[in-house]
């Protein structure tokens, strides 16, 4: 057998209702995202469902996909909100984010992210001057009385959704309440997001599929964490992330599995998989990305992310004497992770693993 450091998974959205398992098959057909965003799919679909859905119908749904993620060796992961883009949902989705930290062993990193896309009948204008003078002051108070804990802000940077100015706006509003910056850019479009977050002195930048050389020198200098995705690649047939050329420069590199109705995939060791064989990551490189590095992204490699004294006693236990075949096996952890232990309790006992 052999220990590994828990996974950390640097960018989920797991908090929403309703099912966008027929999108699946317009994609295949080869629509893109931005077609199936325009035809009332995607992110705004998604939104009606969960303004439409109780609390308490959330939170169920979340903790059985945050007990998956654990099963799968996840002891960290950032959850979003965004799927509420107005003041009610976004607190109702934080509040459920809050109760599943409370009521489940999995560490969570809390991302407000209600400039997810612009709510219909709205310009980007409007949708922003609600957030700046509505929705973050609102959190602002809840945040000052204890009533909720979130830890970073979030704005998808975007051709068609916020542009440079806007995101500019909320993210140093939201830096300025105390929120890590952790925000998408540079994902269909380069819109220079990744020198936007270097200049705003961004935990990380998420996606980053279209970065430009200067986006990424300009990262490194910054010491700003690239939040990788490959299973959004994957299966929007977008260009790989150039990892290798973001190692080459010094940017820190970690992983995340962008789980959401777009891209519904639990699994970190599947994550990393994808990171070796698409961006061309060593396994040592992937591992890295999705434990020390993602935990940095998330502003916990203090606590989280490796295996040190002082720091919480997350880790795996792997039923092989090779770490590396949670990666090389292609969806075989189920078979090979026997226990996952956070902060030294044993929080899932595996007794289906098998003997290589």
């Amino acid at each position: 057998m052999c220990v590994l450091p828990g996974l950390v998974d640097a960018h989920t959205h797991p908090v929403w209702a309703g099912d966008r398992v027929h999108e699946f098959a317009m994609k295949l057909a080869g629509a893109t995202y931005m077609d199936v965003h325009r035809a009332g799919g995607g992110i705004h679909f998604t939104v009606e469902h969960t303004r439409a859905a109780e609390a308490s119908e959330l939170l169920t749904s979340l903790s059985r996909r945050l007990k998956r993620m654990l099963r799968a060796g996840t002891t960290l992961v950032e959850c979003k909100s965004g799927y509420g883009l107005e003041l009610q949902t976004e607190l109702k989705m934080l509040e459920v984010i809050d109760m599943a930290r409370h009521t489940l062993p999995i560490n969570i990193s809390s991302t407000y992210c209600g400039a997810h896309a612009v709510p219909k009948g709205k310009t980007v204008a409007e949708a922003t001057e609600d957030i700046l003078l509505v929705q973050l002051p609102k959190l602002r108070k809840f945040m000052e009385t204890g009533a909720l804990r979130v830890d970073n802000i979030d704005v998808f940077c975007e051709k068609g959704v916020f542009d440079l100015t806007s995101t500019k706006s909320i993210l140093q509003a939201g830096k300025d309440m105390g929120l890590n910056i952790n925000f998408h850019g540079d994902e269909l479009h380069p819109m220079n997001s990744a020198q936007l977050g270097a200049e705003l002195e961004a935990l990380a930048i998420s996606h980053l599929e279209e970065v430009t050389d200067e986006g990424i020198a300009a990262m490194a200098k910054a010491k700003t964490a690239a939040v990788l995705l490959p299973t959004t690649a994957y299966i929007l047939r977008l260009p790989q992330p150039r990892a290798k050329d973001m190692l080459k420069a010094g940017v820190i590199v970690a992983l995340g599995s962008d789980f959401n109705p777009n891209a519904y995939c639990c699994s970190m060791p599947i994550v990393m998989h994808l990171a070796c064989v698409n961006m061309h990551m060593s396994m040592s490189e992937a591992l890295a990305a999705a434990t020390i590095n993602a935990a940095y992204a998330l502003g916990c490699s203090s606590t989280h992310g490796s295996l040190e004294i002082n720091k919480h006693g997350d880790l795996l236990i792997l039923n092989t004497s090779r770490w590396e075949h949670l990666i090389y096996q292609l969806g075989g952890h189920q078979e090979l992770i026997r226990y996952v232990v956070i902060k030294g309790n044993i929080v899932y006992e595996n007794d289906q693993t098998v003997d290589l």
